[in-house]
Order: structure tokens, then sequence, then C-alpha cells
């Protein structure tokens, strides 16, 4: 598995998560999943995990984020990295 991670602030949620379920760059088209994750002292700072099959499906999603200006549009904290799995434990 391979992931792609970014962690933005955006100005108002509830209108930032709209657009994100259209997914307008397409960038999660191949992806398996994804999770949201919002900072209990700041709700409009977020981490978002997407989750795709091959390193290669992440770096194209990465692309499509980064070249389709949707960023531009909010604070990036953390840029989109991407993320190879190395361990999974559940408790």
């Amino acid at each position: 598995m391979a992931f792609m991670t970014t962690r933005i602030k955006v100005k108002d949620y509830d209108a930032w998560k709209s657009m994100f379920d259209t997914d307008p760059p397409e960038a999660r088209k191949l992806a398996l999943g994804h999770r949201l994750f919002r900072l209990i002292d700041d709700p409009n700072e977020l981490m978002i995990v997407v989750e795709f099959e091959t390193a290669e499906d992440a770096a194209a999603a990465r692309e499509k984020l980064t070249e389709s200006g949707v960023l531009e549009r909010v604070t990036v904290v953390v840029a989109p990295a991407l993320l190879d799995e190395v361990e999974a434990v559940a408790y």
C-alpha cells in the first residue's frame, strides 16, 4: 500500500469539504479510500490521508493534485507527500 498525505488549513471546513467530495482534479480516482483528520485545537486545520494500491498510483494522484491549482485555495501546511506502509498494527 502507498499513501499520499497532505496537511492544510482552510477558512471554512464545510465549504472546503463540499468541494473535496467532488474531487475536481480527480486525484482520488484510483484511490482505495481516504481518511480526514481535524486538529482538536483548530478544526480548520486538516490532515488528509489517501490510500492507493501502488506508489505509482499515489505519485500520479499527487501530480494531478499539485497541477490542478486546488491547493492554491487553501494554506498548505505540509505539501503532498508519498508514504510507503511498512507496518500496521491494531490494538
